[in-house]
């Protein structure tokens, strides 16, 4: 099976994992990405795994609260979603390893690059949890300094819409959905498909973004064997839409 990327990033939201409720973590949904991210491994693709944490927290509930707080908070839901993620892909016969970027000995591995690096190239998925260890980041950031850490090919980020658009095409009907985009003008246009920093890091390491439908089951895997999918976002793209 021919590859386009070998080694990825795969950035999975939150409410990706809650299924049809608003909140939680929804059995058959995780075994259903976990199945996706099986037939990605055994074709040959290298994976490590980034999972929001809005199925659990979002931002500061409650007002004034303090920010730090709220991202420790939030840090912590991406560990459960992670843990649950474990346990979803050693069910479906892969060895997966958790590393976390603040120590937590007992549920799992403090994140070392290298050892990362090693898991990956060895057949482990390795899942990245607890964010960048540091409030005011989000989990997209930590995709995107994961990515550049273990030398990934491209960060897939997998969400609830079927690429960038310039609007929120659930708001508003005459949104026009990439096919690609440059980075710089992701930037420049302050698309919220991805944090700022993100964006910025993936432009600084040259690496690629794939945006495209979680919900649409082998979709990992065609982006990985380079079907256009969705949208790609690269230093080199030129900003082109979807022909109506």
């Amino acid at each position: 099976m021919s590859l386009k990327y070998k080694r990825v990033i795969a950035k999975i939201s939150g409410e990706a994992l809650s299924g049809p409720s608003p909140f939680g973590i929804d059995g058959r949904t995780v075994d259903g990405l976990a199945a996706e991210l099986r037939q990605m491994h055994e074709a040959g693709v290298e994976t490590g795994i980034v999972l929001g944490a809005g199925n659990i927290w979002r931002g500061r509930i409650g007002e004034g609260m303090d920010r730090v707080q709220a991202d420790h908070m939030g840090m912590l839901a991406t560990v459960i979603n992670a843990l649950a993620m474990q346990d979803a892909l050693i069910r479906q016969g892969m060895e997966a390893v958790v590393m976390t970027a603040v120590p937590m000995e007992t549920f799992a591995e403090y994140f070392n690059f290298r050892k990362a690096r090693k898991d990956l190239s060895e057949g482990r998925a390795v899942i990245f949890a607890a964010g960048t260890g540091s409030p005011f980041f989000t989990t997209d950031s930590c995709a995107a300094l994961r990515a550049a850490q273990i030398e990934a090919d491209v960060y897939l980020k997998a969400t609830n819409v079927d690429g960038v658009y310039t609007a929120d095409p659930r708001k508003d009907p005459q949104a026009r959905r990439y096919r690609t985009l440059s980075t710089r003008d992701a930037l420049r246009l302050g698309l919220k498909v991805a944090d700022a920093t993100a964006f910025a890091l993936c432009q600084d390491n040259d690496i690629p973004i794939e945006v495209f439908d979680a919900h649409v089951p082998g979709n990992m895997l065609r982006v990985c064997m380079g079907e256009e999918i969705g949208t790609a976002v690269s230093n080199s793209a030129v900003t082109a839409f979807y022909e109506e």
